[in-house]
C-alpha cells in the first residue's frame, strides 16, 4: 500500500506542475498581448484557474488511471518510464497550443478551436506561417524550448522501494475505490464544478471584461470543447415560430419595378484592409476611389478570419459559432448565394484566389456556392511572381484576373481575394523602399496591394466591359495590428471599408452613414441590379430602412443598431453602449436604459434562433 500512496502523490505532483505551467503561459499570453486586454485582475486569474483545471483534468484522466490502477505491474522501471514520457509528450503538445495562440490570437481575436486547427485547406497555410512566425517571434520558440527542457527535468519520478508486494483482496478494493474517487474528482474539475451544466467556452465572459475572455480561457480547453461538440450551435426556443417571424425574418423578397440591368459584377476582397489601415497614407488609390464611389462609412466585417468573409460576402451567411461556417459540417448545406442566383440570370461565374489551390478550402466552397470556374495559383499564367510563401503577388494576379475577365462572356460575375497583405507581408524585391512603412508591420504590404489595385483599374479601364461593371470592394477582416485605442475595442476589431463603384453611374456616389456589413453585400447587389428574387439572407439591402449589424466572437454575440451596441452572451446582456459617442466603450448603459436593452435583446434572440434553426435544419435556401 506504501507504493500506492507514492503513486497517488506522484500523480498529484505532476498534475499541479501542469497547472502551474498553464498559469505561466497565461501570464506570457498577457505580457505579449497586453495592449489587447484590460488589466489582469484576480478575477481573471481565478476564472483562468477554473478553465485550467478543466482542461488539465480532461487531458490527464487517462494518466490518473495509469497511475492508480490496481496491480504491481506499474511499479516496474519500464512501465514508469513509458508513463513519464507519455505524460510529458501529451501535456507538452497541449501546452504548445497555448504558445501558438500567444501569437496567432493577434490574427484571429479568439482562442483556436478544433475546427480551426483541422480545417481542410489550412494545412498549407499553417506550414507557410511556421517559418515566418519562427523568424519574427523567435523568442516565443526559445521560451517554449526552455520550458520543454525544464518540464522534463521537473516531472517527479516514483522513488524509493518499488519491490512489488502481494496484492491482498482488501487492498484491491481500497485501491479500486480510490481510483474511482480520483476519476470522479477529475470529472468534476473537468466540468468546472458541481453546477447543473459543464462550463463552456462562453462562460469565460463571467470572469472580467469582455475583452479579457480569451485571457481567461486556455487553448487546450477550447480545442477539447470544440472536438467533443464540433458544431457548437444548438436550437434555441426564445419564441414560437409565429412570433419569431414578426421580430426577425431572414427571407428577403426583392420585387423590382424595372427590368434587370445585367451589369457585370466584380467583387474584390482585400486581405486585412481594415479601417486601421485605410486613410493613413498607405492607400492613396483606395482613398481616391472612395470619393468616386458609394461608400459605407460604418462598414463591418462579420468575422475575424478570411474563411468567415467568403460565405458572408457571397452567400449572406455569417459565422455565428466558434467554428467558421466554411470549415464546419454545415459547409455542405444547400446555399443560394450570388453565383447560383446570377447564373440563373445568364451570368458566367468565377472565383479567383492567388494562393495555392486548396488554401483555406476556398476551391471547395466555390463549388458548393455554385461558381462555374475557380482560378488559383495552379491556373495562373503570366510572369514569374511566386511570393515564396502563399502564391502569386497581387500585382501580377490582378493583371491575370483582368485578362481572364476580358475572355469571359458578358454578363459575368467574378470575385477575387488578394493575398499579399497576409502575414508575413512579403512584397516584391523590386518595390522594397518604394512604399511608406507606416506605423505597423503590415502597412507596407497594404501600400503594395493598393498600388496593385491601382494598376488593375488602369488596365480594366481600357477593357470594353469596364463601364458595364459594378465593382464591390470589401476587406475580409481587420488586421491584428491596429495601433489606435479605437482599433482594439469590440467595435474597432470589425470596422472595415465597403464600397460600390459603378463607372457608368454618377448617381452611385456618396457616403452612406448607416451601419453596413458584409452579409448586406449580396442582397444589395441583387437590389442594385433590379433582379427579382426571394432569398434567405441574414443581412439587408442598402435600400432597406434597417440599420443593424450582427457578428460573433468568442462566445459573444455583438449587435449594433443605429447608435447602440449590445454584447450578448450566456442568454443575457453583458454590455450596452452608445458606441458612436463612447468610442472606447467605457460607459456601460446596461442598467440605465432598460427599454432599449430589452428591445435589443429581443432582436438578437430572434436573430440567433432564426440562424441556428436554418443552419441546423439545412434551410438556407427556399
Amino acid at each position: 500500500m506504501n507504493n500506492y500512496k507514492k503513486s497517488i502523490a506522484l500523480f498529484l505532483k505532476r498534475f499541479i506542475l501542469i497547472i502551474l505551467i498553464y498559469q505561466l503561459t497565461r501570464i506570457l499570453f498577457y505580457l505579449i498581448n497586453f495592449k489587447l486586454f484590460d488589466s489582469f485582475t484576480f478575477q481573471t486569474f481565478a476564472g483562468g484557474l477554473i478553465f485550467d483545471f478543466a482542461a488539465v483534468s480532461y487531458i490527464n484522466i487517462v494518466f490518473l488511471v495509469a497511475h492508480l490502477i490496481p496491480g504491481n505491474f506499474k511499479y516496474t522501471n519500464k512501465y514508469q518510464y513509458i508513463l513519464k514520457i507519455s505524460f510529458y509528450l501529451i501535456n507538452l503538445l497541449f501546452i504548445a497550443t497555448n504558445f501558438i495562440d500567444i501569437i496567432y490570437y493577434r490574427f484571429t481575436g479568439r482562442r483556436s478551436t478544433f475546427g480551426m486547427i483541422t480545417a481542410k485547406g489550412m494545412e498549407r497555410e499553417a506550414i507557410g506561417l511556421i517559418p515566418s512566425f519562427l523568424q519574427e517571434f523567435w523568442y516565443i520558440a526559445v521560451v517554449f524550448i526552455i520550458l520543454s527542457i525544464l518540464l522534463w527535468k521537473m516531472i517527479p519520478d516514483l522513488n524509493g522501494n518499488l519491490l512489488p508486494n502481494k496484492l491482498a483482496k482488501k487492498d484491491y478494493y481500497i485501491k479500486t475505490a480510490l481510483l474511482t474517487i480520483g476519476i470522479t474528482l477529475l470529472l468534476i474539475l473537468g466540468r468546472g464544478g458541481l453546477q447543473k451544466k459543464p462550463i463552456k467556452i462562453v462562460d469565460g465572459i463571467k470572469y472580467g471584461a469582455i475583452t479579457n475572455t480569451p485571457l481567461v480561457l486556455n487553448t487546450p480547453f477550447t480545442i477539447i470543447k470544440t472536438f467533443i461538440k464540433k458544431d457548437d450551435i444548438e436550437k434555441v426556443n426564445y419564441f414560437d415560430s409565429k412570433e419569431l417571424k414578426t421580430i426577425y425574418n431572414p427571407i428577403i423578397s426583392l420585387r423590382p419595378t424595372t427590368t434587370p440591368n445585367k451589369r457585370n459584377v466584380v467583387i474584390l476582397i482585400l486581405e486585412s484592409f481594415g479601417n486601421e489601415n485605410v486613410g493613413r497614407g498607405q492607400t492613396p488609390f483606395l482613398d481616391s476611389l472612395i470619393t468616386k464611389s458609394y461608400y459605407f462609412k460604418n462598414g463591418f466585417a462579420n468575422g475575424k478570419v478570411s474563411i468567415d468573409a467568403v460565405p458572408s460576402i457571397l452567400s449572406s451567411i455569417p459565422s455565428l459559432m466558434n467554428n467558421s461556417f466554411i470549415s464546419s459540417s454545415y459547409s455542405v448545406n444547400k446555399i443560394n448565394g450570388l453565383p447560383k442566383i446570377l447564373k440563373k440570370e445568364g451570368y458566367s461565374t468565377s472565383f479567383f484566389h492567388g494562393a495555392f489551390n486548396g488554401s483555406q478550402n476556398f476551391d471547395q466552397y466555390a463549388k458548393v456556392a455554385g461558381f462555374d470556374q475557380y482560378y488559383g495559383k495552379d491556373q495562373y499564367t503570366g510572369p514569374e511572381a511566386f511570393d515564396g510563401k502563399w502564391g502569386i503577388f497581387d500585382e501580377e494576379f490582378l493583371q491575370f484576373f483582368s485578362s481572364k475577365l476580358s475572355s469571359f462572356q458578358e454578363p459575368f460575375f467574378s470575385s477575387l481575394f488578394t493575398i499579399s497583405s497576409h502575414n508575413p507581408y512579403t512584397i516584391p524585391k523590386k518595390y522594397i523602399g518604394k512604399f511608406p512603412k507606416g506605423t505597423t508591420r503590415i502597412q507596407e504590404s497594404i501600400a503594395y496591394t493598393d498600388y496593385a489595385l491601382r494598376k488593375f483599374f488602369e488596365t480594366a479601364k481600357k477593357q470594353k466591359w469596364y463601364k458595364n461593371t459594378l465593382f464591390v470592394i470589401s476587406s475580409d477582416h481587420t488586421s491584428s495590428e491596429g495601433d489606435r485605442n479605437t482599433d482594439k475595442t469590440n467595435i474597432g476589431k470589425f470596422r472595415i471599408p465597403i464600397l460600390f463603384f459603378d463607372p457608368s453611374n454618377s448617381n452611385l456616389v456618396g457616403i452612406n452613414e448607416k451601419n453596413f456589413q458584409q452579409i448586406d453585400i449580396m442582397p444589395s447587389i441583387l437590389d442594385y441590379l433590379n433582379i427579382k428574387a426571394e432569398i434567405v439572407s441574414f443581412g439587408k439591402s442598402y435600400k432597406s430602412k434597417d440599420d443593424f449589424v450582427v457578428y460573433y466572437l468568442g462566445g459573444t454575440y455583438h449587435y449594433i443598431n443605429d447608435d447602440y451596441y449590445l454584447a450578448f452572451a450566456n442568454n443575457q446582456t453583458i454590455g450596452f453602449y452608445k458606441w458612436k459617442e463612447d468610442t472606447l466603450l467605457k460607459n456601460n448603459l446596461m442598467n440605465q436604459n432598460s427599454f432599449k436593452v430589452k428591445e435589443a435583446e429581443k432582436f438578437i434572440k430572434a436573430y440567433i434562433q432564426s440562424f441556428n434553426e436554418r443552419v441546423i435544419n439545412n434551410q438556407l435556401t427556399l
